[in-house]
C-alpha cells in the first residue's frame, strides 16, 4: 500500500510539474494577461472560504444554531429586520478583511504584470489586490467590497458611495450583534452598510461598480485579436460561478489561455491549464519556472 502511494503522490507531481511549466511558457509568450479571482486566493491570508454550510459555520458558530446558511445571512433584509445582527456578521467581516494582509502570491502575480498590460476581475469584496499594491484602475469588484458603503435605503444624492475610513464595529462574540452605534448614512443620517452586492438585493448601488466596469471595458477594447491573452484564474468555486464564466469567456479563441488554479475545483475545458494546488503555493510554483 506504501509503495502505491508513493507512486501515486510521484505521478501528481509529475503532472504539477508539466501543467506549471505550461502556465509559465503562457505566461511568458502573453501580451495581456487578465487575473480572475475568488474566494479561495484569501485562504492563505487566513481568510475563510465559507465552503458549503460547514465552512461558513465553522467562522460564524451562532449561525448554525439558528440554522443560517452564508447566503441567508449575507442579505439585506437583515438591516431591516435586526440591524444589530446585520452589522454583527458584516462588522466582524470588515474587521476580518481589514486585518488581513495579502499572502506572497499577490507578490507574484505583481511580478508577472510587471511586464504585461493586465487587469484584475474578482469577486472577492476584501480589498485585497489594492492593498497588495495594484493599480485601483485596474480592478474590477464585480461584488463590490467592504472598503465603501451606502445608505440602506438608498439616497438618490450624487457621491452616494463613500470610503469606509475610521469604522469601528464592536462585535459580542457570543451573539454577533454590534453593540455600538451603528454606522450612520452621511446624507440623510439613517442606517449604513456596506457597498457589497448580497443575496436577492435590489438595494445595492452599482456607482463605483459602473466605473471599474468602464476602465474593464476599455482594457478589453485594447486588447487585439492577434495579440496572446493569458487568464490566471485563482481560487474560484462552482458555487456562485460568476469568476469561472468570466475567465472561460475572455479566455476564448486561439490567443487566449485559461490558467485555472483551484486546490478542489480544478476541472476545466479541455485546452486549459489546470493545476489543483492552493493559490500561494501554485503562484511560487510559477514564479520560480518563470525565474522571477
Amino acid at each position: 500500500i506504501g509503495q502505491g502511494k508513493n507512486k501515486t503522490q510521484t505521478q501528481r507531481k509529475k503532472m504539477y510539474e508539466e501543467e506549471i511549466k505550461k502556465a509559465a511558457k503562457a505566461i511568458k509568450e502573453a501580451q495581456y494577461v487578465l487575473f480572475t479571482a475568488g474566494a479561495g486566493l484569501g485562504v492563505d491570508s487566513g481568510l475563510p472560504d465559507f465552503r458549503g454550510p460547514e465552512g461558513f459555520w465553522k467562522a460564524y458558530p451562532p449561525m448554525e444554531k439558528l440554522g443560517l446558511k452564508f447566503p441567508m445571512m449575507s442579505n439585506p433584509i437583515w438591516f431591516v429586520k435586526d440591524p444589530e445582527f446585520a452589522w454583527g456578521f458584516w462588522g466582524h467581516r470588515y474587521h476580518l478583511y481589514t486585518n488581513a494582509t495579502p499572502h506572497y502570491g499577490f507578490e507574484v502575480m505583481k511580478k508577472i504584470a510587471k511586464d504585461k498590460d493586465y487587469f484584475i476581475f474578482t469577486s472577492n469584496v476584501d480589498g485585497a489586490f489594492q492593498k497588495a499594491g495594484f493599480d485601483e484602475d485596474r480592478i474590477i469588484e464585480c461584488h463590490g467590497a467592504v472598503s465603501h458603503m451606502q445608505c440602506t435605503k438608498p439616497c438618490k444624492a450624487r457621491e452616494r458611495v463613500w470610503k469606509s475610513e475610521g469604522l469601528n464595529v464592536e462585535v459580542d462574540q457570543t451573539t454577533f450583534k454590534a453593540t455600538n452605534q451603528l454606522p450612520t448614512c452621511r446624507i440623510c443620517g439613517g442606517l449604513a452598510r456596506f457597498n457589497v452586492l448580497m443575496f436577492s438585493d435590489c438595494y445595492w448601488v452599482s456607482d463605483r461598480y459602473d466605473i471599474q466596469d468602464d476602465n474593464y471595458r476599455k482594457w478589453m477594447s485594447r486588447v487585439q485579436k492577434d495579440s496572446k491573452v493569458v487568464v490566471i484564474e485563482v481560487g474560484a468555486g462552482t458555487a456562485v460561478p460568476t469568476v469561472r464564466y468570466e475567465s472561460q469567456g475572455k479566455a476564448k479563441g486561439p490567443n487566449g489561455t485559461l490558467i485555472r488554479i483551484n486546490l478542489r475545483d480544478s476541472d476545466a475545458p479541455e485546452d486549459a491549464i489546470s493545476i489543483p494546488l492552493g493559490g500561494k503555493d501554485a503562484l511560487m510554483r510559477i514564479e520560480k519556472e518563470l525565474n522571477l
